[in-house]
């Protein structure tokens, strides 16, 4: 299914239209395309109280591809997001999203970037005192000067791409957890970010909600043509997802490639995770 998927989306062209000077319009406004690799990280290394976290982790991902990071919990994977979305400094390296080196950015340039990076979470995180709809046009008050009626028509575009359409009036404890988790991936895209980081987003879900989301990451990559980093234990979505998978253990990249790579490598660190064995070099704490 993976492949199919891969296949399928390679073959359409990017929603995102270049005007004659190259630059590309969006809900924020007219910005040009992203770098390429859009995220290039360069041995960042990370501790807490004496504890090595991620360890010279280096990666680039290529503009509009997703790398999917697999690994046992408190290997260092949510760490990595937090790195690259400048909520966690790390100890030293580089990290560079469309060619600026975020660790070094001022303020208000970090800030300016941070605009086209969207983050999706373990849990929904929406306003409970929001409808959904106000939820989802939430950065989109706070970021840009659409009229009211600019805001309801882009509303109601992304409920209905999540396939939340007529919701809008509802509130978070009125939607089952899926379709909650449906709404947060709503209000992520509705500023149409290039970067989308996605923090293990099918927690909680049984097998065929989390491949709902799934189909939908990989259906927000083809619209957006997005780069995202997937943090994942779902190895039937990152297979879905991914075009290139990493398998990271006590803070290190042990193995990366493609997922058809995954599926067929020997490797003893993906055996052992793909094939959920006890035996095997990644040993539980």
């Amino acid at each position: 299914m993976a492949d199919d998927v891969k296949k399928e989306n390679a073959g359409e062209e990017s929603e995102c239209k270049l005007d004659a000077s190259g630059m590309e319009q969006s809900i924020l406004g007219p910005r040009r395309p992203m770098s390429d690799p859009a995220i290039s990280v360069r041995h960042i290394s990370v501790a807490f109280g004496g504890r090595s976290i991620l360890r010279d982790v280096s990666f680039d991902i290529p503009r509009g591809h997703t790398l999917a990071i697999m690994g046992l919990s408190g290997v260092g994977k949510s760490t990595t997001l937090r790195c690259l979305v400048g909520l966690q400094k790390p100890d030293s390296g580089e990290i560079y999203i469309d060619g600026k080196n975020v660790l070094t950015l001022p303020p208000n340039e970090f800030d300016k970037l941070r605009k086209r990076i969207g983050m999706v979470f373990q849990q929904p995180a929406l306003f409970d005192s929001l409808t959904i709809g106000e939820n989802v046009a939430f950065g989109l008050r706070e970021h840009t000067k659409l009229s009211e009626e600019q805001i309801q028509r882009i509303v109601a575009e992304k409920l209905s791409i999540v396939d939340l359409p007529g919701m809008a009036h509802l509130y978070p404890n009125q939607l089952s957890g899926g379709m909650q988790k449906r709404a947060s991936l709503a209000r992520t895209i509705a500023t149409d970010p290039d970067v989308i980081l996605y923090d293990e987003p099918t927690t909680g879900l049984d097998p065929i909600l989390s491949m709902v989301i799934n189909e939908l990451i990989c259906d927000l990559q083809r619209r957006l043509k997005a780069t995202s980093v997937v943090i994942t234990h779902d190895i039937r979505g990152a297979l879905l997802v991914g075009h290139q998978i990493a398998m990271l253990h006590k803070g290190e990249f042990v193995w990366r490639g493609t997922p058809q790579e995954f599926q067929n490598t020997d490797d003893p660190f993906v055996a052992q995770f793909r094939e959920g064995r006890v035996s095997g070099p990644i040993r539980v704490q």
